[in-house]
Parts: C-alpha cells; structure tokens; sequence
C-alpha cells in the first residue's frame, strides 16, 4: 500500500537560509489529499508569521507530499 508523507520547510530569502524539514503528523492514502492540506497549512502558517515578517525577511514555505510503501 502507498502512502504519503507532507513535509515542510521554511525559508528566508532575505537570510538565505531555511530550516530543516518539518514532518506533519499524520500521512495521506492519496497525492490529492496531501497537497491540498499542504496548502491549507502553508497559507496558515504564513498568516501566522504575518505580512510584516514575511515582507521584512522574504519568507517563504515550500513542502513536499513524498510516496512510501506500507507493510
């Protein structure tokens, strides 16, 4: 059985520099299921962050929902 695992990872441009990536607790059956909760997650941590540190400090968050196999 495939899974997959959404990880995180943000950066700043202004710093050039990101940090190591943040595992999300719970994984997906499905590539769909995991990206839309990627970007309900980047979006809510960015407006957490808030556009003043955003804007002063160029960040950014990319992440990834990467493929494994179950036992």
């Amino acid at each position: 059985m495939i899974k997959f695992a959404l990880a995180f990872i943000i950066c700043s441009s202004q710093l050039n520099v990101c940090s190591l990536p943040l595992e999300w607790k719970e994984q997906f059956d499905d590539s769909y299921h995991c990206m839309v909760k990627g970007y309900e997650e980047a979006l809510s941590k960015t407006l957490e962050i808030g556009l003043d540190k955003v804007n002063e400090q160029g960040i950014y968050i990319k992440f990834s929902c990467t493929p494994f196999k179950t036992i």
